[in-house]
Order: structure tokens, then sequence, then C-alpha cells
């Protein structure tokens, strides 16, 4: 049996209403980086940022009106036409205040952005720990404008400039002015907050290229459940609707949703995945540890902190808080019924508490990395992507899967 491996680190809960969103801003940031300081086998790639020249002219700008960028390292060999980007994670802000707050990060801001990032797992340069794309075009555009690269309005009084939807078009015209026009391969992959983007842009993308290009698109950790939370309220749904009403989402929305349900109900992917015409793998945990940390069992849901222990490491939790999880991961399955009968879509769902598992190295490709039946993440999603095998592996409940890599918060 492999050992479970644990990830620590120390958060403060700040409890008022705004403030929460602003710990849950750090809660993903420091996700992000136990994802990117994950050992690799060996020395990650380095890829400076580069901010995108003359985007400001098209109005799309970072939270505070700085620049957008990615970080992009060449393909080569047999991947010199094909392209991989991912969008960065990294939550949202849903009220001025945090989304004032956000400005001062590298989250709403070019000032605080890393000025480089290690490339590990699907974005590793080395064959060994990334078989399928090592070698293609590797885009990590970043995240600064707080919707899922999806928003279209400012507030002048504050200062705040909510473009995400044009920083995602302006990056892609500049990508394609730098070769990805003459892609033969395309796959739009995304982590969390990105992941969601992943969806929400996915048929986009795909619009980019000539029918010839295989374009298909990767959401890891992206499905966001319209779930109740602890206390029987909506934690999730109440911050989706800030988002969306304070940034104009809703004019970014698919038509296909917003014609029957209301603009916060299409942004969440349940509602959206199922109606998606490109090819789309969901890489999930089961019980997702941002959804369990911010949604399900929030210090808002949990005055008295019933749930800490629980929540922080999965061991502590009693029968009854068991049982609520398998409901969330019955929920999940539901959520991906209709999509998973499509031939052309794929599906990794683990039962492990975890979030965002492309990225890391020890979760994407090692020889201990996580598995459903005797398959790993990475092998997974390069079989579906190269029509290699039909992809639909739905792990069976907790406790079964010894494989995990589950986070564990102190």
């Amino acid at each position: 049996m492999k050992p479970m491996l644990y990830f620590c680190f120390v958060i403060v809960l700040i409890r008022s209403a705004s403030g929460f969103f602003e710990d849950l801003d750090a809660r993903e940031t420091s996700l992000s980086y136990l994802e990117n300081d994950a050992a690799a086998t060996s020395e990650p790639l380095m890829v400076p940022l580069t901010l995108i020249q003359g985007a400001d002219s098209k109005g799309a700008v970072c939270l505070d009106g700085t620049l957008p960028g990615y970080h992009i390292h060449r393909g080569s060999g047999s991947g010199a036409n094909s392209w991989l980007i991912h969008l960065e994670g990294g939550g949202w802000c849903n009220t001025i205040r945090n989304c004032v707050y956000r400005k001062t990060t590298r989250r709403g801001s070019a000032k605080f952005m890393e000025k480089q990032l290690p490339f590990t797992g699907i974005l590793s340069n080395k064959a060994e720990e990334n078989p399928d794309f090592f070698n293609w075009n590797r885009v990590k555009l970043r995240y600064c404008d707080g919707a899922s690269f999806s928003g279209d309005s400012q507030n002048e009084g504050a200062q705040l400039y909510f473009r995400g939807q044009r920083i995602w078009l302006t990056a892609m015209q500049d990508l394609m002015a730098k070769g990805m026009q003459n892609a033969d391969q395309a796959l739009l992959s995304g982590c969390s907050a990105g992941g969601l983007a992943s969806i929400l842009h996915c048929d986009e993308f795909r619009d980019l290229f000539p029918k010839t290009t295989k374009v298909k698109c990767l959401s890891d950790a992206g499905m966001f459940l319209d779930a109740v939370d602890v206390s029987g309220g909506h934690t999730l749904r109440n911050m989706f609707a800030g988002v969306v009403s304070l940034q104009e989402v809703q004019k970014n929305l698919p038509i296909t949703c917003t014609s029957q349900l209301d603009p916060t109900s299409c942004f969440f992917p349940q509602n959206l995945v199922a109606n998606i015409k490109t090819p789309m793998f969901l890489l999930n945990a089961a019980y997702d540890a941002w959804q369990v940390q911010a949604s399900l069992a929030p210090p808002t849901a949990d005055p008295h902190g019933y749930w800490s222990d629980c929540k922080s490491d999965h061991a502590h939790c009693n029968s009854s808080q068991i049982q609520f999880f398998q409901d969330f991961r019955n929920q999940m399955l539901n959520a991906v019924e209709v999509f998973s009968k499509s031939n052309e879509n794929g599906l990794f769902i683990n039962s492990c508490f975890a979030h965002c598992q492309s990225e890391r190295q020890d979760t994407w490709y090692a020889d201990d990395s996580p598995r459903i039946g005797d398959k790993g993440i990475a092998k997974s999603v390069g079989d579906w992507y190269f029509d290699r095998a039909a992809l639909k592996a739905i792990d069976c409940p907790y406790p079964c899967d010894k494989t995990c890599r589950n986070l564990v918060f102190k």
C-alpha cells in the first residue's frame, strides 16, 4: 500500500463576510503554490513573464489597469505546431472591497506577478514528466481579472477594471500572431477558476482554428457545484451572484444557458458542460479540497467550528460528515451524467481530497501518482486527446483509493 502524501500550511481565517473571501483568495494562492512547489524529478523549467504590449489600447487590462501577461515556452520537433494554453486559477472577487484588495496581489495586478514561473506537470518540458505534451508550445495565461476571464465592466470610483473577456480575446489574438494560427493540434486547459474559464471559453477556442485543426479542452478542478453548505445555505451561489453582477459576466455567458436559466446559474459548470460542442475532458477530485473549504463548510456556515477539524483533515471526520461528502460526490456524478454520454468527452473523477492535479508533478505524472484502475492522470488525458482510448474513469467512493495525494490544512 502506498503511503498518502500530506501537504500542510498555516492560514489565519478572517471571519467577516468580505474578509472571508479575501481568505479564500489566500487559500487558493496557497494551494497554487503547493502545485508549483511539488517536487519534480529534476529542476523545473523557469519561464519568464511576457506582458501583452498594446493590450491596454483594447481595454484588456488587469483589475488595477496594468497589462495582462503570460508565460510561453516554445515547442520543438514533432510539437512545433502544437499548442497548449493553460489558464491560471485563483478564486474570484465578488465585492468592490475584495476586488480592491485583489489589486494588491498577483491576482489583480501585473506589478505583483512573479517574473518567472516553474513549468511542471502538464507544462513540463521533460518527456519523463509530461510524455504527451512536453515538446508542444506551452503557455500559462495569468489570471488578474477575478471573474474567470469573463467579465466586461469597470468601477470608476474604485478604479477597478473588470476586463477578463477582453484579456482572453487579446491574449488569443497575440498568440495567434505568434504562430498559434498554424497549429495542427491545440488544447485549452485550466485549473480551478481557470478550469471554469476553460469550460466557458472552450467553444470560442475551437472557433479560432480551421476545422482541420484538432482542438480539445481540459478542465482541472473546475466543476464547481451549486451545492448546499453545512448550514443549509448557498455560500458559493451567493458569491458567484456577486461576481456575475459586479463584473457584468452575463453578457459573455452562453446563450444556450441564459435563454433558460438566470445568469448566476449559467456561471456554474453543471449547467454548461452538456452543451459544449468541442470535445472536453473533466479532471476533478470528487471531494474537491477548495470546495470543501470554501463552499461546503466555510466559517460563515459553521460559526461554532463543528467542521473545522474535518475540513482541515478528512481523517478527523465523523461518519455523518463523511456521508455529507458522499452526497456531494453524488451531486458531482449527477452533474456530469449527460456530459459523459458523449463519445468525444472524457472523465477522470478520483475519490481524493485534492485540488488542481494537472499542474503538480506528483499528481500529473510520477511513479506513484494517483490512479483509477491502472491508469494515471497524464496517461488518461493523453489517451483521450490522441484518441488512443475512450476514457470515462470514475473512482469508487472514499476511502477505497490509496493512491491519492490528499491535501491537509493545519
